[in-house]
């Protein structure tokens, strides 16, 4: 894989650079990542804020986490589509939405988180780290 790898929103009006590799790949099956994903689970791709460039306007929300956490959204205000989320209270690290990506051959989760939440129908492979709750 070559970084720099651009990503974007669905209609481009926030665009985005990531510089280098993601420290970690996730998939979430925790039922508000069904929720926002509309599928079995969610894609996270954990960086550290100075290896990513966003262009375009973002709007935010949030809620509160089972953990007490505050789970935070970045999104485009035109298309609705989630570019990242982060912890206010960790600032230095976000979970970037890798679908996003123009090249998504690095989405290869390595750990399955909230495993406790998942689809039945859904087979986690053999060769990831697999969590009942978060990591």
């Amino acid at each position: 894989m070559t970084y720099p790898i651009k990503g974007s929103c669905q209609c481009g009006g926030v665009t985005y650079t990531l510089l280098s590799e993601p420290n970690l790949i996730a998939a979430c099956h925790c039922k508000e990542c069904q929720k926002l994903s509309t599928s079995a689970f969610s894609l996270t791709a954990m960086v550290d804020v100075d290896t990513v460039v966003f262009e375009g306007e973002m709007q935010e929300w949030s809620r509160v986490a089972d953990s007490g956490n505050v789970s935070a959204a970045k999104f485009c205000p035109t298309c609705g589509n989630r570019i990242y989320h982060f912890n206010p209270a960790e600032p230095e690290k976000i979970k970037l939405k890798p679908s996003n990506l123009s090249d998504t051959s690095l989405i290869q989760p390595s750990v399955h988180i909230w495993v406790s939440e998942k689809q039945d129908w859904f087979q986690i492979p053999d060769n990831v780290k697999v969590f009942d709750k978060q990591i």
